[in-house]
């Protein structure tokens, strides 16, 4: 009898240690989250509210950052060499998804890095022109994104600076011929500086001492306006763009708001924190199970107007009321 009761204590401790055990391995299974790779181009100070955007998506998909998902940053710094290493190292962090942002160059670099894990591109450009995808509908493989299509907001760019800037007959187009996929830039603005009776000049700027000779020399040549390209070169250098312009007094334009916010006159593009929102929906869709093959590239088509009253005082520009009556945002 007592061995009867010894046995049956040391099951009763057994079951409690068990009961123990149990929760904390359910907890530890439970703690385990997936992890997205965020891989960007660009440089972490200046990304600050595309990062926001794109955790923002996440939200919207029921992913919180901490709760039940973790997001894991690589930055090149506008450094482009550096992509395939960065690449590589989420790869072998073993991420369900990579964000590859901040130039088409960081989507290439997470395609050689790896065929099977999930990649969320953004891009300014035709993805199936530049070998992103084969499809937009059905893009297959383990590759999906959004594209805003850059260029096609240029041609509006000049129709916007010609209603502020008036009697422009010479212009300066700055590009930036180090990303290829934008090629079709100056050929676009040519036909509506043409449309507009201006003389568009093309100058390309590879690195910071090409911009500040582009705007030294546009002074020169006493140009009424500078044009600045579409790409992340130019959202990398946009407190050096901003500089230059108020130093020589030449009004410019540009694609996107942040530029603008910082001291800029004017810009017209797509709105590119709506296009990494829509980058965090696509990667949130792919945690839940969604194939990237089978998910059709999102186009981001929200336009922004801004405007920056006190950089056009400064340059002796009266806005007229129908521009400031379009414009989505207005910095006094």
């Amino acid at each position: 009898m007592q061995f009867d009761q010894l046995k049956r204590r040391e099951f009763i401790t057994l079951l409690g240690g068990a009961a123990v055990v149990w929760p904390f391995a359910v907890c530890a299974q439970q703690a385990a989250m997936p992890v997205v790779g965020f891989l960007s181009g660009r440089a972490r100070e200046e990304s600050a509210d595309d990062a926001a955007a794109f955790r923002q998506g996440l939200n919207e998909m029921g992913y919180i950052i901490g709760r039940n998902v973790a997001l894991e940053y690589r930055w090149s710094e506008g450094h482009d060499e550096r992509l395939p290493e960065l690449a590589a190292e989420l790869v072998r962090r073993q991420v369900a998804v990579i964000a590859a942002v901040g130039g088409n160059n960081s989507a290439f670099a997470a395609k050689v890095a790896s065929a099977d894990i999930p990649i969320v591109f953004t891009s300014g450009a035709d993805p199936i022109n530049v070998g992103l995808v084969t499809s937009l509908n059905r893009p297959g493989g383990n590759v999906t994104g959004v594209s805003w299509f850059g260029s096609e907001s240029l041609s509006k760019r000049l129709g916007i600076l010609g209603e502020l800037v008036p009697n422009i007959k010479l212009a300066v187009l700055l590009v930036n011929p180090n990303m290829p996929e934008l090629a079709d830039q100056p050929e676009a603005a040519q036909q509506t500086a043409h449309a507009l009776g201006w003389q568009l000049q093309v100058v390309e700027a590879r690195n910071a001492s090409d911009i500040d000779a582009a705007f030294a020399d546009a002074k020169r040549q006493r140009a009424d306006a500078v044009i600045v390209g579409a790409g992340p070169f130019f959202r990398i250098l946009r407190d050096q763009l901003v500089v230059q312009a108020a130093r020589h007094a030449i009004p410019a334009v540009y694609g996107n708001r942040e530029t603008v916010t910082g001291g800029g006159l004017i810009s017209y593009g797509n709105s590119l924190l709506d296009a990494y929102r829509r980058a965090g929906l696509h990667t949130g869709r792919i945690l839940r199970g969604a194939k990237p093959g089978d998910l059709p590239v999102d186009r981001a088509i929200k336009f922004e107007l801004v405007i920056n009253l006190k950089t056009a005082k400064a340059l002796s520009l009266e806005v007229p009321p129908s521009l400031l009556a379009r414009a989505d945002e207005v910095i006094e």
